[in-house]
């Protein structure tokens, strides 16, 4: 029986990381690249840790296993974030086809902080929060 879990839980792994490796060259820029990696391969790389866990069944393995998968799922959106971060700070341009540009004209291109709310932000607010 744990065979057939450490086959299923490494072979949904093995897809999701080709899944990531295929969106990385399919996503038309950079922001839409790291969502593809952060996400799945992410799922990826943790249903690989958790078929090995399973394949040797020893407490030391395991521990290990939780401790890496505990530290991917905390650095992964850190680590995304600060690259897509930086590449917006740098100029790299949006997907020709993006809808909205929620930083465009909220951050300060000198010291890298965001701008206070405008009078829109508050007015649509005020807005909502009377619905």
């Amino acid at each position: 029986m744990t065979d057939i879990l450490v086959y299923i839980t490494s072979g949904f792994g093995a897809i999701f990381v080709l899944l990531a490796a295929i969106g990385t060259l399919r996503m038309p820029d950079q922001y839409l690249r790291i969502s593809v990696n952060t996400k799945a391969a992410t799922l990826g790389v943790g249903l690989l840790l958790t078929a090995a866990a399973l394949f040797f069944l020893e407490t030391s393995v395991t521990t290990r296993v939780i401790a890496v998968i505990i530290f991917i799922l905390i650095t992964a959106p850190v680590g995304a974030h600060l690259i897509g971060r930086t590449s917006y700070f740098l100029g790299n341009p949006l997907w020709k086809k993006s809808i909205t540009d929620d930083l465009e004209n909220k951050y300060n291109k000198h010291t890298h902080e965001l701008k206070g709310h405008t009078q829109e932000d508050e007015d649509e607010a005020k807005h909502n929060s009377n619905l």
